[in-house]
């Protein structure tokens, strides 16, 4: 059975709210996933294909991901 840490990384983002600020709407209108803002984190939350191209995505535009 695979370890729920490994699967919870690989559908899901986590990083500070305002570091996603910006670019929110734009991966809310791009890509096929579900974010949630919690007390200044923010979780972008999806199959770990959509996750994988966020991950891109945010690179791209200069975002430093854990």
């Amino acid at each position: 059975m695979p370890d729920p840490e490994s699967l919870r990384d690989s559908t899901q983002i986590v990083l500070p709210a305002d570091d996603l600020r910006e670019h929110r709407a734009d991966v809310e209108e791009r890509f096929v996933v579900t974010v949630v803002d919690d007390s200044g984190v923010a979780r972008i939350i999806g199959s770990p294909v959509e996750i994988k191209a966020v991950n891109d995505y945010l690179s791209r535009q200069g975002l430093s991901l854990p």
